[in-house]
């Protein structure tokens, strides 16, 4: 095998000037220079597209008006030169389209999350990627934290026993009063046509459940779920509860909430074992928790002993230099680089997979199993992969 020199090539749909999560993107990919940003349809604008290309130092002729433009002219363009796969940035209605056609002009895709606008949408992209050589990645971001990791190792290993029991929250407050008209980043999340059928737990409710079953290694087998939209007004819920089972018999909680006074972005896990527990707070993402019934509780520093080799791999600098939101994005971004460089022929080590198709369909289930069963008087449904809503 052959090892090149030159960056994996990016192109980005959405992420105008504007926009959030386009910022967060891009400064991901390039932390650890694996990736460059080549070309882009950053807005519907192509005066905002050219601008942010302008911003970005990318060549006017490489923004382009649409992303159908984009993928039919960068699919023409010499081999070394083409950008070899696409991040989408946009609101969810866009994700399906966007994603189908970067597949079938040849193009790796790198999604923002949740994956698609609904189920039948995940389950129809599926079927387009198994026809096609292409690789596709999610942007669980929380599964790229370093402790997160070693705690799945933990588990996988048997350190904390039979898993009994999973409390996963993620609240945020920043949902609790009407938002401006100016606000963009609520307007579309709000907005049904634009959103899908759920805000809070499509926006973060889908994270704290992929994270749920990321670190457990097990799957959601049944829930019983109340959203509702606090805020008079809306129509989509913007908090929620859930109950959980899980595939080999344990309980779970989350907890999903936008309207949360004073609440930052404060994503959190418990897990229970026979033997111990784990606990870890995405707002202090250097610790994690180790706790037991006989022993004193163990408090895990990010850098500091011995790591499993996952984990170590996603630590870029020594302990007491806080990483953190970014650095875990960019291990994501740098896992999907390597895959790309391994499927194009080079001698790469791959340390992490990227949440994959499978995830992405598990996320849109989890939405609309929670939206069906808020909807329903039945304690308990079971968890479908399809035919929810």
């Amino acid at each position: 095998m052959t090892t090149y020199n030159k960056k994996v090539r990016m192109g980005m749909v959405g992420g105008g000037q504007g926009a959030f999560i386009g910022a967060v993107h891009r400064a991901a990919a390039a932390i650890d220079g694996e990736i460059q940003l080549v070309c882009g349809a950053f807005s519907s604008s192509h005066a905002n597209c050219l601008a942010t290309g302008e911003a970005l130092h990318i060549d006017p002729a490489r923004c382009y008006a649409s992303y159908q433009e984009m993928f039919a002219q960068e699919a023409i363009k010499p081999e070394d030169e083409r950008m070899q796969f696409v991040s989408i940035v946009t609101p969810n209605h866009l994700h399906f389209p966007v994603a189908k056609a970067a597949i079938e002009a040849g193009f790796h895709v790198m999604s923002d999350k949740p994956a698609t606008f609904t189920l039948q949408e995940a389950i129809e992209l599926k079927a387009v990627l198994d026809k096609h050589d292409v690789l596709y990645g999610l942007t669980h971001t929380y599964t790229g934290y370093p402790l997160v990791r070693e705690a799945k190792q933990l588990i996988h290993d048997g350190k904390l026993g039979v898993i009994r029991k999973v409390v996963v929250e993620y609240s945020q407050g920043w949902l609790s009063d009407a938002p401006g008209d100016d606000n963009k980043q609520a307007a579309w999340r709000l907005d049904p046509k634009r959103a899908g059928v759920s805000c809070c737990m499509g926006d973060i409710g889908v994270h704290a459940a992929n994270l749920a079953e990321f670190i457990s290694g097990l799957d959601i087998t049944e829930l019983c779920a109340d959203l509702q939209p606090v805020v008079s007004g809306r129509e989509l819920d913007d908090d929620g509860n859930v109950l959980m089972r899980f595939s080999n018999g344990a309980k779970g909680v989350l907890i999903a909430s936008q309207i949360s006074v004073g609440e930052e972005n404060n994503l959190n896990i418990r897990v229970y074992g026979s033997k111990a527990s784990i606990e870890w707070h995405q707002q202090e993402p250097n610790t994690m928790l180790i706790k037991y019934n006989d022993q004193p509780a163990q408090t895990v520093r990010t850098g500091v002993g011995e790591f499993s080799p996952y984990a170590a791999a996603s630590m870029r600098t020594p302990a007491g230099h806080p990483e953190g939101y970014l650095e875990a994005f960019a291990n994501i971004y740098m896992d999907f680089a390597k895959q790309i460089r391994k499927f194009a022929g080079e001698d790469v080590e791959v340390a992490g997979i990227t949440p994959s198709i499978d995830e992405a369909i598990r996320g849109m289930a989890f939405i609309e199993n929670c939206v069906a069963a808020s909807r329903s008087n039945q304690k308990w449904l079971p968890f479908k992969l399809e035919n929810v809503l």
